[in-house]
């Protein structure tokens, strides 16, 4: 079995964590065009503003490691419910790739929901100090 170091959750976390964090800060920079994509698809105009929060503050938490088993749990929601929302032209490559990237992105939050964030991460520091509890 393949050894992997304790802290290769790091890096991980970082990369999922980008998606979210980009996504955020453009909900917030370029609020009308994606006013205008959300509305496109039933969705209320004034849900950017809870939406820019979520993505910003989990990808922040994601990052650091925070609270990660629950965290990982609400964004795997987050992944199905924005695909089953804004990606099911399957007909559209680009709408069906968009779909079954955030499959893979619930099924990879799962794991971690499992698993937890060990390593470099804030769960793991707050377990030491507390004594492992």
């Amino acid at each position: 079995m393949l050894a992997l170091p304790k802290w290769i959750d790091a890096p991980a976390r970082a990369l999922m964590s980008l998606l979210f964090l980009v996504s955020g800060v453009l909900k917030v920079t370029q609020v009308s065009v994606l006013q205008g994509y959300m509305q496109a698809y039933g969705v209320p105009r004034n849900l950017i503003w809870p939406a820019a929060a979520w993505e910003i503050g989990a990808g922040i938490l994601l990052l650091i490691g925070l609270w990660t088993r629950p965290l990982a749990i609400g964004l795997a929601g987050w992944c199905l419910l924005t695909a089953c929302i804004f990606h099911t032209a399957f007909g559209d490559l680009d709408q069906l790739m968009n779909f079954f990237k955030n499959l893979t992105m619930a099924g990879g939050f799962l794991l971690i929901a499992k698993k937890g964030a060990s390593g470099l991460s804030m769960d793991s520091w707050l377990s030491a100090r507390n004594g492992g509890r």
